[in-house]
């Protein structure tokens, strides 16, 4: 599907002002990674779902999260979820440590009731593991929208990370022409993929790999406050930003 027929062409997209809270998490959630032990698995996922709803977000980007994980915490919280698998060596990755908790990949949990979603694969990345973006649009006609970019720790890694930028930027482009468009994800970069239509935010106050965690908006509406919550049990720090920018999350249920 392409990204701009899943959006409401109707000017009405951008309604008026009111406050709204998105957040943030990558939680190292695959049983394979190094900062797995941290993780004392299931305490970082009782920490991700306590951080939901104590900053009340209307909406919650998910990176490296397993989709038995991310669907806990939706039924935990209440919220809608997407989910989807990333693929390892062209085939899904199953979590482990402990078992049966699905594939590994990217989730959105919203509020808001979800009206379409779309993912797709980055044409260019490194190494076995994929890369790809997801995004969802509400009955709201709010777009929201995250994505892991790969790391950047050779030559071939910072020339693919580079493609992944520009291309989430392209994407994130089309969702913004047609209306209110949201996103957090880790892009493991301190330059941001924001295109010039959108404001940009980084997690630089961060304690853990501080300035990787990003978050972008319409700039058409308010620039939001951020904060940095510090997260217990995983590698990156909770990145959250709250403003009256112009989400019209309050008619959602």
């Amino acid at each position: 599907m392409n990204p701009a027929t899943a959006l409401s062409s109707s000017p009405s997209a951008r309604q008026p002002a009111t406050s709204a809270t998105v957040l943030q998490m990558n939680l190292c959630l695959s049983g394979f990674a190094d900062c797995y032990p941290g993780t004392a698995y299931p305490a970082v996922v009782d920490e991700a779902a306590e951080q939901v709803m104590t900053s009340d977000a209307e909406v919650v980007t998910l990176n490296e999260v397993c989709r038995g994980d991310a669907a806990d915490m939706a039924l935990r919280t209440g919220y809608r979820m997407r989910f989807t698998a990333v693929l390892v060596d062209a085939a899904p990755l199953r979590c482990v440590e402990p078992l049966d908790r699905g594939a590994f990949g990217l989730a959105i949990l919203t509020k808001a009731r979800i009206r379409t979603s779309d993912d797709q694969a980055f044409e260019t990345h490194a190494g076995l593991e994929e890369r790809r973006w997801l995004c969802i649009t509400t009955v709201d006609a709010v777009s929201v929208c995250t994505a892991h970019l790969g790391t950047r720790d050779s030559r071939e890694a910072r020339h693919a990370n580079d493609a992944e930028c520009a291309e989430l930027q392209r994407v994130l482009a089309r969702y913004d022409e047609r209306g209110t468009t949201l996103f957090g994800g880790d892009v493991n970069r301190q330059r941001p993929c924001a295109p010039a239509a959108m404001w940009a935010r980084s997690d630089t106050a961060g304690t853990q790999q501080a300035g990787i965690q990003h978050l972008y908006g319409s700039r058409s509406h308010q620039e939001p406050a951020t904060r940095v919550a510090v997260a217990s049990h995983t590698d990156h720090d909770f990145f959250l930003a709250a403003g009256r920018a112009e989400w019209p999350w309050a008619a959602a249920s």
